[in-house]
């Protein structure tokens, strides 16, 4: 794209966050300009020179990748064969427990995602979880939009996703709390190159339980007007198994019972589910649950399916996604996926 061209979509989408902004019944805060702002940004040039995202291509943010097209985050399993263990699996989530979409249109609903400059300052934070968090200094989160709010409990998740345009680096906090000395503590904290398909080391957790990042499984609206969903879904469930399958690193359960999911675990909307009297917004997302599924990355809310802020969702419409029961879905089997111990790249003489 030429710069006049990108300048004058820039103007356009600036002007457009501003009407969204004064649209808007409540008097617009500092975290609603930060919103704003990491929209504007998240139709960046991200990396100099780099290709931006073009048509059959994966999960874009801010010009850069959410992880390489054949990650396994990015990846359809909709001809996959149903895992054996399937019906076990369903039947401890909860069968005639609803599917929770757990984000909405209030920007304390859902867990947002910064989009930062490369020059933004590192510092270090202190983490419960130092040994199983990755080494150096942190872009600092002052400022950055965080789940729940500043104000939200402090033994909440307190999530911090930054995406850094200008390097595709993605950095996540977890139970983020600023101290009275104007330091930061946490829980865990992760850094990723979004250009990459390396994961974590094994048996490191990451701001999940299941050691991935939250990025890649978070709905956007973006994509809802884009009228594709193309990755897996986050999702949670409140008792797990004490094992994890590839793609994640990290166990969070005593559970040896093999009839519980482990982490890791993936699951789609069932094919012959009727998706025909939902919204067309709704209609995205269910698609998206059929072709990508969702991937069970924490112990959480049963069925909670976890998306980001946005003023753009409608809360009503979502709410209908809550008549879509347990019982719809079903585990499939990537167990001849992998090809590299330590890569969530998807074998591709496995999709033949």
């Amino acid at each position: 794209m030429k710069a006049s061209k990108r300048n004058q979509l820039g103007a356009v989408l600036f002007g457009i966050a501003v009407v969204v902004l004064v649209w808007h019944s409540k008097v617009p805060t500092e975290a609603d300009a930060v919103m704003a702002a990491s929209k504007l940004a998240a139709v960046g040039s991200g990396v100099a020179g780099a290709a931006g995202p073009s048509s059959g291509s994966g999960p874009h943010i801010a010009g850069c990748p959410i992880f390489p097209a054949d990650n396994v985050w990015n990846t359809p399993i909709d001809t996959l064969k149903k895992d054996t263990h399937s019906e076990d699996y369903i039947q401890r989530m909860g069968p005639a427990l609803p599917i929770h979409p757990n984000f909405g249109s209030e920007p304390t609903n859902g867990i947002p995602i910064t989009i930062i400059k490369p020059g933004r300052p590192r510092i270090p934070i202190t983490f419960t979880y130092g040994d199983e968090s990755d080494p150096g200094h942190y872009p600092t989160p002052e400022g950055a939009l965080m789940e729940g709010g500043p104000n939200s409990p402090e033994d909440s998740d307190r999530h911090i996703i930054m995406v850094d345009e200008g390097r595709c680096v993605l950095t996540e906090l977890g139970g983020m709390v600023k101290q009275k000395d104007g330091s930061w503590s946490g829980g865990a904290g992760i850094k990723m190159d979004l250009t990459s398909n390396a994961l974590r080391a094994p048996d490191k957790t990451s701001t999940d339980a299941a050691g991935l990042a939250v990025l890649p499984g978070l709905l956007r609206y973006d994509e809802i007007a884009a009228g594709e969903v193309k990755h897996a879904i986050r999702f949670t469930t409140p008792k797990t198994q004490k094992a994890y399958v590839w793609p994640a690193r990290h166990r969070a359960s005593p559970r040896e019972d093999p009839t519980y999911p482990p982490m890791g675990q993936r699951f789609r909307l069932k094919a012959d589910f009727d998706i025909s009297k939902f919204s067309k917004e709704n209609q995205v997302i269910l698609k998206g649950l059929k072709k990508y599924g969702m991937i069970l990355s924490d112990n959480g809310g049963p069925w909670f399916i976890i998306g980001e802020p946005d003023k753009r969702w409608s809360d009503s419409d979502l709410a209908r996604l809550k008549t879509i029961k347990g019982e719809d879905f079903e585990a499939v089997d990537e167990s001849d996926w992998q090809m590299l111990a330590d890569s969530a790249r998807v074998d591709p003489v496995a999709l033949r």
